[in-house]
Formats: C-alpha cells, sequence, structure tokens
C-alpha cells in the first residue's frame, strides 16, 4: 500500500466525516512498519498545512493486550500543535462538531525537560527527564466502521488521536522524583459524566504505571530507525487510565485522582 496514497485517504475522511475501511482489512501485509509510514506522511502533511507536532501519545499500553495481537511493545503517533488545548483554571471547553465518533479517555501527561533514551524500564530514570505531569483527557476518534482495528491501522489514523486537553501542571523536582515514581502505579482515577461517576482507574492500567510507560515508549522509538527520539519539551500522553467511552455535544466530564497531587480536570464538549 503507498504510504502517501493512505495518508492522504485518511486524512480526507476525518476532514470529511466518513468512514473508511482499516488498511489491513484491505491489504493483509499492511503491517505496523507500513503503518508508521502513513504516520510520517501524516506528519509531513500537517506540516505542511502549517501545523507541527509537540509530542507523542501512546495506544496498547497494556501487556495483555500485546499477547493477544502479538505486539512486543506499544504503539505511538504524534500530536500537534492546535490539537493540544490548555485547561485553564482546570477546566477547559472543546468542540467535538469536527470528529466522527469521539471517546474520552483519561490520561497522565508528561512534559519532558531533557532528551529521553531508552532507560532500560526505569520509572525514576524516565521521570528524571520530566519536567512535569498533569491529567489530562485524550479525546480520541476512528473512522473505521464499528471501531474495529488492528494495531497498524490505529498508527495509521494519528493514533486515534483528535484532541488533548491538559490540567493544571504539577512540577517534578529531583528530590521528589522517587516518592513519584512508587506513586504512579497506585494512584486511583474516578472520571464523571454530568456528575454522575462512570468509570473508575488507576495508574497501573498504563502500563502498570504512566512512567513505565514513558520509558516503555523511549525503548520503543529507540528500536526504529526512522524515529526520532523524545526531545526537550515533548509532552507525551501516556496511555488511558480507564476504559475509553462515548463523547456527545452538552456534556460535562470531570476527572479526580486520590494518592497523587494532582488537580482535578473538568471538560465541557
Amino acid at each position: 500500500m503507498d504510504a502517501r496514497a493512505a495518508a492522504a485517504r485518511l486524512r480526507d475522511a476525518y476532514a470529511t466525516r466518513r468512514s473508511v475501511a482499516a488498511p489491513s482489512s484491505e491489504d493483509p501485509a499492511f503491517d505496523l512498519a507500513s503503518a508508521y509510514a502513513v504516520e510520517r506522511e501524516l506528519v509531513r502533511m500537517r506540516r505542511e498545512s502549517g501545523h507541527h507536532s509537540i509530542g507523542r501519545k501512546v495506544g496498547y499500553a497494556n501487556k495483555a493486550l500485546w499477547r493477544v495481537l502479538k505486539l512486543d511493545t506499544l504503539v505511538w503517533a504524534h500530536i500537534y500543535d492546535d490539537t493540544v488545548h490548555d485547561a485553564e483554571g482546570g477546566a477547559a471547553t472543546l468542540s467535538i462538531a469536527a470528529m466522527y465518533s469521539p471517546k474520552i479517555e483519561p490520561e497522565i501527561v508528561f512534559k519532558l525537560r531533557a532528551p529521553l533514551a531508552d532507560v532500560g524500564g526505569d520509572a525514576a530514570a524516565a521521570l528524571a527527564s520530566v519536567e512535569w505531569l498533569a491529567l489530562g483527557f485524550e479525546i480520541i476518534d476512528a473512522v473505521y466502521p464499528d471501531w474495529k482495528f488492528q494495531p497498524a491501522d490505529f498508527v495509521a489514523a494519528y493514533g486515534l488521536h483528535a484532541a488533548l486537553v491538559v490540567g493544571e501542571p504539577a512540577a517534578v523536582e529531583p528530590s521528589t522524583i522517587q516518592a513519584l515514581a512508587e506513586k504512579l502505579p497506585s494512584f486511583k482515577v474516578r472520571l464523571s459524566k454530568d456528575g454522575m461517576v462512570v468509570e473508575e482507574g488507576s495508574g497501573k492500567n498504563s502500563l502498570r504505571s504512566p512512567a513505565l510507560c514513558l520509558a516503555e515508549l523511549a525503548a520503543a522509538i529507540s528500536r526504529q530507525l526512522d524515529a526520532d527520539p523524545l526531545a526537550a519539551g515533548e509532552l507525551i500522553s501516556s496511555g488511558t487510565l480507564t476504559n475509553s467511552l462515548p463523547i456527545a455535544a452538552g456534556e460535562t466530564w470531570r476527572a479526580e485522582v486520590e494518592g497523587l497531587d494532582l488537580a482535578p480536570l473538568t471538560l465541557r464538549t
């Protein structure tokens, strides 16, 4: 499958809010290497349209899924300057009118203070490159019918990234890194819709810890010859902490954490 043509088809499907067949359903040879080639074309197209990548997002941050889907690591895609939004005072409003079939995921977002290479799965070593962390809402969107796709299809469709809303940041200081590494696997998160709790999760749902997920992302990228390493200043959305849930206009979503010193985040659609 031609990477440029596949990228253009997926870009146009999102732009016109129409469904499109998953590439792997049309070409059995469409694998992750093919998907990352499509993802690079999407980055190029976004750059040509005046927008640049400011970080990465991960997918399949669950080792149980790796066995089922024959993955040996997580997958990732870029996020952009016009898809990332700061929540002022812990609250934001986001239009989803241009999205096809959006869902919401509460995640931990990291900002890197320094480049991050493979640190051998060491959570504290990964956190040493982090400037701050925050609670975030990743909005994902799939133009594939019935949300049916393979990991390669996920990567090729922007990693399903539609938007990232970033809450109030909490600085990561060298003196607090070890304690933070110990808290990240066990903190709890509650996700509410219009005042009612609809999902609960914890840090362990993101590859046993968002910090370990960050380390795994750096390792995965280091093994890809055509991938740029994680750089200072990048934002990393580290995988959902609960199940993904559909969203619609006119709703108010709120995430609150327990066991981690992070401000709550509210999103109105």
